[in-house]
């Protein structure tokens, strides 16, 4: 199986774990990128079993309702039963590195208020350390070059997106050769730093379940 046909495996996946629970009134929370968009595109023949839900962009918000789903504000709605978003990375505590498509702050608010955080990714993205892939950091503009700064200071190596520009009219600093060795720590840590809106790391809410695409299927991985 290639990557693509992962991905949609897992898609498939997500799909089988939450329709059983799915109610009239049930209103999902929905991811953003490639898988997510999978997942999004399999909700269409599910429809009517549901109210509807809250996507973590627009870029999603856009194709849910492309395909006839209802999309709520976060504020109307509450408590969500469920979110389903992919990851950049994500390792065996279940703790992700997200923000590849610059949606990370509209992510980590959807999942807060979800009740259970179902991962989907495949293979590649499961790794033992956080850190291969770049960690987005959401600045304020007028802070970029002090974010930086002190992202320097704690060994990362920042390099400014850009042309990239977030839903919540925010820039994006990529964090290289930064390998993470306490992700709760270092969260709290960079959420810390004056003009940071929230950076990528999803380790103080992680995913409640991983479901892993490889090519022998779709491990369910589960830790709380």
């Amino acid at each position: 199986m290639n990557q693509d046909e992962l991905k949609a495996a897992v898609a498939d996946k997500a799909i089988s774990e939450i329709e059983p629970w799915l109610e009239k009134d049930t209103v999902l929370g929905i991811g953003t990128g490639s898988t997510a968009n999978l997942f999004i595109d399999r909700l269409k023949p599910l429809r009517d079993q549901f109210k509807g839900a809250v996507a973590s962009s627009e870029a999603s918000a856009k194709r849910l309702e492309a395909l006839g789903i209802e999309v709520f504000e976060l504020n109307s709605v509450g408590t969500l039963p469920f979110y389903i978003d992919g990851a950049d990375e994500v390792n065996a505590h279940l703790q992700m590195t997200k923000g590849g498509g610059a949606a990370l702050t509209r992510e980590k608010i959807v999942a807060a208020c979800a009740e259970r955080f179902i991962c989907i990714a495949d293979q590649s993205k499961y790794v033992s350390q956080l850190g291969h892939f770049p960690l987005p950091v959401e600045v304020i503009p007028m802070a970029r070059s002090y974010v930086a700064r002190q992202l320097v200071a704690l060994g990362a190596e920042p390099v400014y997106r850009q042309g990239v520009v977030t839903d919540n009219g925010n820039q994006i600093i990529d964090c290289y050769e930064f390998m993470i060795d306490d992700p709760v720590a270092m969260e709290a840590t960079l959420n810390a730093i004056v003009g940071v809106v929230t950076n990528g790391l999803f380790a103080d809410r992680g995913a409640d379940i991983l479901l892993l695409g490889n090519p022998e299927g779709v491990d369910r991985i589960a830790l709380r």
